[in-house]
């Protein structure tokens, strides 16, 4: 499932630093404005413990994680949507992911440049916010104009449309991101369908200093509380500790994280909250062939889990096997599963939950 989280904000705040620790890939990463200018593109493992103990009690050849995609997007500056830096390619990057992980400063040091010379994250928020509001607002006014043409020819759908454009236009021109638009399903998918800037997932990644990351600070928490207003959600991590990180094996890894009072590193709450902001769940298929975890968007139902492995699975769904992971590990094995009575066989109506362990039967 080819779904992307573009990494995005100002110049020299740690973007392509991040970047290289989620992907132990080598973007160039220096201390001047456009490092990054042509995007990078990685695609990283989703942290799962529970996949990992479904594959050692199965014994099994092959595990396959659930990934998410990360683009490093280059820094923006004010007055991108109206093409002034790399404003224009900026724009269009965002506009192909599917969800931003907007990197915020939030650390004082002298030796770091900070493009506008002082430390500020909600003022670097509110450039990065304001360029695409008004990128959305130019694209919602042209819409309008399109549309209001229709309606002279009589168009049953342009009426809706437009009352839609208008309302969002209201949005955008208070200052609120086209993410808080409320609406039915129906209104909310024609919502998505115009591709504004402003309706894509958020969050907001801190990036801080060791005892920031720890213990937090005042700029951390402006952003949360930013984070609060915006419907988005905060990750704070310290780049640099989690690039070195990246590069230790993993009995080093552990014994560093331990040293700086770390359960996991920072960098797997960045993926497995990019993969939540994505709207992705996850289901296993466990075997001693292959124990896999598949990417399946949240609320689906069994024949569309099923069509994620193949599409004959989900055009020829007799039925689906199913059982609880956390059933699994409390009773200790597949059998014992059965024995209890949780073990179920599901149909096309069963909506797949999180962790659910399946197999599936078919005919074409």
């Amino acid at each position: 499932m080819a779904i992307a989280c573009g990494i995005v904000g100002l110049p020299n705040v740690g973007k392509s630093t991040l970047f290289n620790a989620l992907t132990s890939n080598e973007a160039e990463a220096s201390n001047y404005p456009f490092c990054t200018i042509d995007p990078n593109v990685g695609i990283v493992n989703v942290p799962d413990p529970r996949l990992e103990k479904l594959a050692t009690e199965y014994k099994t050849d092959k595990t396959v994680y659930a990934t998410v995609e990360f683009v490093d997007i280059a820094g923006l500056v004010k007055g991108a949507s109206k093409g002034e830096g790399l404003g224009n390619q900026f724009l269009a990057n965002i506009r192909q992911c599917d969800a931003i992980a907007h990197v915020v400063r939030c650390f004082d040091d002298d030796n770091v440049i900070h493009v506008h010379n002082t430390v500020n994250p909600l003022h670097d928020i509110d450039i990065i916010d304001t360029e695409l509001l008004l990128k959305d607002v130019e694209s919602v006014e042209k819409r309008i104009e399109s549309v209001s043409k229709k309606i002279k020819t009589n168009d049953k759908d342009a009426k809706e449309e437009l009352d839609i454009l208008k309302e969002l236009l209201v949005i955008l021109n208070s200052g609120k991101p086209g993410r808080l638009f409320e609406g039915d399903e129906k209104t909310l998918a024609m919502v998505k369908s115009f591709q504004l800037l402003t309706t894509k997932p958020i969050m907001y990644i801190a990036n801080t200093n060791e005892v920031g990351v720890v213990e937090g600070n005042k700029y951390i928490d402006a952003v949360k509380q930013r984070a609060k207003e915006d419907g988005a959600v905060v990750v704070p991590i310290c780049a640099k500790i989690e690039a070195e990180i990246s590069q230790l094996d993993s009995e080093d890894r552990i014994m560093f994280l331990q040293e700086l009072n770390m359960a996991e590193p920072g960098l797997d709450r960045v993926i497995r909250q990019g993969f939540d902001l994505l709207g992705l769940m996850t289901y296993f298929t466990a075997g001693k062939k292959e124990t896999r975890a598949w990417t399946l968007k949240k609320y689906s139902t069994a024949p569309q889990a099923a069509g994620v492995i193949h599409s004959d699975f989900e055009k020829g769904f007799i039925r689906a096997e199913v059982m609880k992971y956390n059933d699994w590990v409390r009773l200790g094995s597949e059998q014992a599963v059965k024995d209890s009575g949780l073990y179920r066989v599901e149909g096309k109506e069963y909506v797949v939950n999180d962790g659910d362990i399946m197999y599936f039967r078919f005919n074409v």
